[in-house]
């Protein structure tokens, strides 16, 4: 069967990227049981939406500081022993947590502590594993593996958190955490298993801090970068918040740990919708667009969830929110990975990740501090409006300029550093011509 026929699951034809995501799939199953585990066991133990909060934030707080380091090292160490280095972390975290929880000695401080050490751990894998993907794959072959590492995460928050429910409410959640740190061993293995030279390729040596510098400026001088970042930063300050307090909307309904994962469970459904859309994509083309009309709809869609008090239409809605929340962060990523140049890459995949978790953090202390004072319903509306606000400030910086009938051509080289994410598309579509003819 010819590979095109095969739409976005073309991709596992390449053998490098079907062990890496298999790895990563029962990984990323365990990870999932272990947030939605560890939310539910925090607001059980402190019944506290700002210490719920707390807790959820504290491992996103890292990235601000430590990730633009870490997309530095991503670009000028080999990415593959990174990965390897943080699971191996990840999966001591993880027991860990276990032990304590298990035992009984577990308490917020160390819930704190430990989501620190995630947050750690995590700042220097996400850029590392962003831009390893890039190594796996060939170009051409790019926006089908950004689409299915999307759906890949999706397809793990459908079967996690329900997975999860069941757990806590049978054993409790000191198994969710043991069973998570048993995951990592799944992508350790894989990882041992691809074959390729993943060294960086030589260049001058230079301090991190001038590194880093330069790939501050190269982000901001390029525009399709720039605006693509500003409004991923600013949006997710109102963005992440409803997911961190979704324990007190399920408490305020009278479910227990199975309604939780069932709600999650929702979310991932119509993000796995989502991405397998954008996946269905076979250009780039247009993009901007997309991310435009999936943050309008998700800004409703979260205004319309503070408006319900019940499971069935609250899963519903949370499934589209999950759906147009998805479209847009992928389609934000496809648009990085296209534009950014490969020696850049770690550093500017880094500044994509802190941009949405260096907010969250501050946006869900906010939002836990606002619902302990006026309620779950009038947080979500609040982040809604704010979300909206925020995209409707930002749209026209990524629709694309009309050009006018019988326009010549634009050369590549001069929308190189002077686009935005609405005209990058150009670029491209000339670059792709000219191989045509070759």
């Amino acid at each position: 069967m010819n590979k095109e026929n095969l739409g976005p699951f073309r991709i596992f034809a390449n053998s490098n990227y079907s062990l890496y995501f298999g790895g990563q799939l029962v990984s990323f199953i365990g990870t999932w049981m272990q947030q939605v585990a560890l939310a539910w066991y925090t607001y059980e133990l402190t019944k506290s939406p700002f210490l719920l909060a707390v807790v959820g934030v504290s491992a996103q707080l890292p990235s601000l500081l430590v990730m633009p380091f870490a997309g530095v090292m991503a670009d000028r160490m080999n990415r593959y022993k990174i990965i390897i280095t943080t699971q191996t972390l990840a999966m001591i975290q993880a027991s860990v947590l276990a032990y304590l929880t298990l035992t009984h000695q577990v308490a917020v401080p160390h819930l704190i502590a430990l989501g620190i050490c995630a947050g750690v751990i995590n700042s220097f894998d996400m850029p590392a594993r962003s831009a390893f993907v890039i190594n796996l794959v060939d170009k051409d072959e790019l926006p089908a593996a950004v689409a299915m590492n999307s759906s890949l995460m999706n397809v793990t928050r459908l079967i996690g958190p329900a997975m999860a429910g069941f757990i806590v409410a049978a054993w409790g959640a000191g198994i969710c955490f043991l069973l998570n740190a048993a995951s990592y061993v799944a992508v350790i293995l894989a990882l041992f298993l691809i074959r390729g030279d993943f060294r960086p390729k030589p260049k001058a040596k230079r301090g991190m801090f001038d590194e880093l510098k330069e790939g501050l400026a190269y982000t901001y001088q390029t525009k399709a970068l720039r605006y693509v970042l500003l409004l991923v930063l600013t949006f997710g300050l109102g963005a992440s918040a409803y997911i961190l307090l979704l324990p007190m909307f399920v408490k305020q309904i009278g479910g227990e740990a199975q309604t939780l994962g069932y709600l999650m469970s929702a979310s991932a459904a119509g993000s796995l919708a989502g991405t397998l859309l954008l996946a269905s994509r076979k250009t780039v083309k247009g993009l901007g667009k997309w991310v435009v009309a999936a943050s309008f709809l998700f800004s409703l869609a979260l205004i319309g969830f503070s408006q319900i008090n019940s499971f069935w239409p609250a899963a519903c809605v949370i499934a589209f929110i999950g759906a147009t929340m998805m479209l847009m962060m992928a389609a934000c990523s496809t648009i990085l990975q296209s534009v950014v140049e490969e020696d850049k890459r770690g550093r500017v995949m880094s500044l994509f990740a802190m941009s949405f978790m260096g907010t969250a953090p501050f946006g869900g202390m906010i939002a836990g501090w606002i619902a302990d004072h006026y309620g779950f319903q009038k947080t979500v509306l609040g982040c809604g409006i704010y979300c909206f606000i925020t995209i409707a400030f930002f749209a026209r910086k990524f629709m694309p300029k009309q050009e006018p009938p019988h326009a010549p051509p634009v050369e590549p080289e001069a929308l190189k550093s002077d686009s935005g994410p609405g005209q990058i598309l150009a670029r491209f579509r000339n670059e792709s011509a000219t191989k045509s003819r070759v």
